[in-house]
């Protein structure tokens, strides 16, 4: 058991899209920034006399945020994490440490999260960290994420939650079913009384970035040039009139490249995409009226039909099969859409709570933030279930709450004064071993 509350826990939440962390008990977090990094591969050793890596300066330990163990023979690699991703620089390449929801380079996620230390101007020694993680987390991820917290930085005590758990907290309801459409993947999850239902888990890869994806290669199969930010600068030629001069920057990577033209890509998708009230024809939305976008260096586009294509996506895998230049899935097949997924997950639940869940649908997750989604998904659960179910899709009016939701819930979740006996401490961690944290963490 961990006494010490004296102090605000410390709540992040590493998403495949970016990462919030802040204090516990606020309605937002104070540090957001993207889970992607900058890296450049180093050549031989490296010494005292280069730049040193993100994280690793002296104030750094002045605050308390541990560096990382370089192995001066084996680290080939220098990370740029938050702002310092924002500067394009010469063979940097940009790497997630997720792939479909999932970390796969812890070193990349320590770095995050010293950089979230260090944002949040704390000492991790003194704070208990509450990590937000994903319903589909194996025993070994949650024990390696456990073992860098207690190692790394010492934390006095340390609590994994499930993304789905946090989101039902954040809407004030112990049992929901949760749809949280994030960057990387998709999930639904059953939760029942403050539990993930582990059976009624149901994943896809359709997730804000495939998406984003999509819009991108539909725009260039239309002769659209998205130049990324950098690549470019604007010469006033006379007041009000700018001429563009491309510049030459022959060592950018292709993955920064594409990272800058997601982003504008990303921006697009947001503006002006809205959810059809129907499943998307190519025939019935041939005419549809277009919509204007002014792109970075100044040329305006008009997207018509895949204002409503793009995010159709998520109801129709399938219709990502028609876009030019779209890699398919390893099993297209099994790729199913939301309405689909939801009642899946459902029937896998016990008879008893389906009809709780079916009244209870939380979105949440950047992606749920797409205009007419709510509605839509509600119509086709409304068709789909069973006569006797009454459904129910809720989602926060506040486009903020719902990117933020597994956060806040997390925030709410660890000022509760009965969570104190909740946390996993250090001590016990010398006690019995990383594994414990399974029985803290169920």
């Amino acid at each position: 058991m961990y006494g010490g509350d004296e102090v605000s826990a410390i709540v992040i939440d590493v998403g495949s899209y970016s990462c919030k962390a802040g204090y516990a008990g606020d309605d937002t977090p104070k540090a957001v920034f993207p889970s992607v990094v900058g890296s450049i591969e180093q050549t031989g050793d490296t010494d005292d006399s280069k730049p040193e890596k993100e994280g690793d300066s002296a104030s750094d330990s002045k605050n308390g945020a541990k560096p990382m163990d370089v192995d001066k023979a084996k680290t080939k690699r220098k990370l740029y994490v938050g702002q310092e991703l924002e500067f394009r620089r010469d063979h940097m390449d940009v790497i997630s440490p997720m792939k479909d929801g999932t970390v796969t380079d812890w070193d990349i996620v320590d770095n995050i999260w010293n950089h979230a230390f260090r944002r949040l101007l704390i000492n991790p020694e003194e704070h208990p960290m509450l990590i937000a993680e994903p319903s589909t987390n194996t025993a070994q991820q949650r024990e390696k994420a456990a073992e860098l917290m207690f190692e790394n930085y010492k934390v006095p005590a340390l609590f994994l939650a499930k993304n789905a758990v946090l989101t039902s907290f954040a809407s004030g309801r112990a049992t929901s079913l949760v749809v949280d459409s994030g960057g990387g993947s998709t999930v639904v999850s059953a939760v029942h009384d403050g539990f993930v239902l582990q059976k009624s888990v149901a994943t896809s890869p359709v997730g804000g970035e495939f998406l984003t994806d999509c819009m991108m290669k539909s725009l260039e199969s239309k002769g659209v040039v998205i130049r990324p930010r950098y690549s470019f600068k604007k010469k006033e030629i006379s007041p009000g009139e700018y001429k563009i001069v491309d510049l030459d920057l022959p060592n950018t990577t292709e993955s920064y490249r594409l990272y800058c033209m997601r982003a504008i890509a990303s921006d697009i998708k947001e503006s002006v995409c809205r959810v059809p009230d129907t499943a998307f024809d190519e025939v019935a939305y041939a005419n549809v009226p277009t919509t204007s976008y002014e792109l970075p260096d100044g040329q305006t586009i008009e997207v018509g039909a895949d204002r409503f294509k793009i995010p159709d996506i998520l109801f129709n895998p399938s219709l990502s099969q028609t876009i030019p230049g779209v890699d398919g899935f390893a099993d297209s097949n099994a790729v199913r859409g939301l309405p689909r997924m939801v009642i899946d997950s459902v029937n896998r639940c016990d008879v008893d709570i389906r009809k709780e869940l079916f009244s209870n649908i939380l979105l949440s997750g950047g992606s749920s933030s797409i205009l007419q989604l709510k509605e839509r998904l509600e119509k086709e659960v409304l068709e789909e279930s069973p006569q006797a179910a009454r459904v129910k899709v809720m989602a926060s009016g506040n486009s903020v709450e719902r990117r933020f939701s597994v956060w806040i819930g997390g925030s709410i979740l660890a000022s509760l004064g009965s969570f104190q006996q909740m946390w996993f401490s250090k001590a016990e961690y010398e006690e019995h071993g990383v594994s414990y944290i399974q029985r803290k963490c169920p």
